[in-house]
């Protein structure tokens, strides 16, 4: 494989899954750990990627911004948030994730009395300074452009906790279960679901009938999905068989 072939080998991975250890690059592109590591050092000046330890994480520019991502069907989140919002509980432990649509959740918790865990430093912006509000940020690696953090240290985290509920957004929805955009955040994600007594997932109309790159759970570890239209016949027989409660959330 020529150099040039090679780094945009590497690229490719790294924009795909976000996250790679040097041991994925050298099986991926079949060359040394020397040579990788020489590709990530100029790879890593030209701004394209981030050096981590044991690895590296993309920092280019065709991933979506998270405020790119959140002007998408906006008006629809907003719903989906309120109404996710309203069958939390006070006195709940909510764990939420980093997506656009749980930040308009979030929004609409201020006034209860919750302790609040994310991984979601917009989240953490907006929820400062709710005065009944106790928060937990998980730390980790600050992932670029989408304000989250992830990998080892997150994941050691999650591993010590337990929380009541865990509002989970998702890219896309399919029979096989749930999908997300890349592999770093489906196992920050994954660690979410062992740590909650109930799993809410909350997708707008969208996100029905489209997969991501990476598969996130089967329906079995969903205990509710709130979403804003009627799916249709099939998908409720298929919820219903997997004994998900749905919530349509009407305009």
């Amino acid at each position: 494989m020529l150099p040039d072939q090679r780094r945009e080998s590497i690229l490719s991975l790294l924009e795909a899954q976000g996250f790679a250890s040097l041991q994925q690059l050298t099986d991926a592109t079949r060359a040394s750990e020397s040579t990788i590591r020489r590709d990530l050092e100029l790879l890593d000046r030209g701004g394209q990627i981030r050096r981590t330890r044991g690895g590296a994480a993309f920092a280019g520019d065709s991933l979506a911004s998270f405020e790119t991502r959140r002007e998408r069907a906006s008006a629809e989140k907003q719903r989906l948030g309120r109404a996710t919002a309203a069958l939390i509980e006070p006195g709940e432990t909510v764990l939420l994730d980093g997506g656009t649509t749980t930040l308009e959740v979030a929004r609409h918790l201020a006034g209860k009395s919750l302790q609040v865990v994310t991984n979601s430093l917009p989240i953490v912006s907006l929820l400062a300074s709710a005065p009944d509000i106790e928060l937990v940020f998980l730390g980790g690696y600050l992932y670029p452009k989408t304000g989250v953090t992830l990998g080892p240290l997150t994941a050691a985290a999650l591993e010590q906790m337990q929380v009541r509920r865990l509002v989970l957004s998702s890219g896309g929805l399919t029979g096989r279960g749930l999908f997300n955009s890349n592999s770093l955040l489906v196992e920050a994600e994954r660690r979410m679901i062992d740590a909650a007594d109930v799993v809410m997932a909350v997708a707008d109309h969208t996100k029905f009938g489209r997969s991501e790159l990476a598969f996130l759970c089967g329906w079995d570890c969903v205990d509710r999905l709130i979403t804003d239209r009627d799916p249709g016949d099939d998908w409720r027989r298929l919820l219903e068989e997997q004994s998900v409660r749905l919530d349509i959330v009407l305009d």
